[in-house]
């Protein structure tokens, strides 16, 4: 499976949204450079305060543009990065993979798929009745997919920009699907 970069995104402050960059570049073990969520342990706000020393395995967040093509027939306008997402993809299926596959992007950037994004509260505050949208209840099995996006981690390091290509490389059966992380 081959897809492309739509936008890079990346802020050094805490805050909902990310603004788009020409490239950001990726440091392995780190994340995205000069980004808030980059570092060996957790970076997320609200986890640091009881879990500071758990590793990070979210140090970068994709996100999948079709989501904002779903929320945009939905009446939601979102463009890249305004979900807090450091690479907007397209022509991936990144709900679908399993965890640990790698994610090729550009000439040299690999990434680790470690789990999905747990959506919270703020996507309300950022688009009042938007959080409803980025669930999904499987009505066989009862479970809730997650919609938005997922995490990764930097295996190897590189400079990712807008219209790299990425490939995908699935690990070794058996799969593990992808969890909350």
């Amino acid at each position: 499976m081959t897809g492309r970069v739509a936008a890079v995104s990346s802020n050094e402050v805490y805050s909902f949204s990310k603004p788009n960059r020409d490239s950001i570049t990726l440091l392995t073990g780190l994340g995205v450079e000069g980004d808030v969520h980059a570092g060996e342990t957790i970076r997320h706000q609200f986890r640091m305060t009881y879990e500071p020393d758990l590793p990070n395995l979210r140090q970068v967040h994709l996100m999948h543009e079709e989501l904002f093509d779903e929320l945009s027939r939905k009446g939601f306008q979102v463009s890249a990065g305004q979900l807090g997402e450091n690479i907007t993809t397209r022509a991936v299926d990144l709900l679908g993979l399993p965890t640990g596959t790698l994610l090729h992007l550009g000439e040299q950037a690999v990434l680790e798929v470690t789990g999905l994004r747990n959506p919270c509260s703020k996507i309300n505050d950022f688009r009042k009745g938007m959080l409803a949208e980025v669930f999904a209840m499987d009505p066989e099995s009862g479970e809730f997919t997650f919609k938005s996006g997922v995490m990764a981690v930097v295996r190897r390091g590189g400079v990712v920009r807008p219209n790299d290509s990425i490939r995908v490389e699935p690990p070794a059966p058996p799969h593990r699907p992808l969890e909350r992380v």
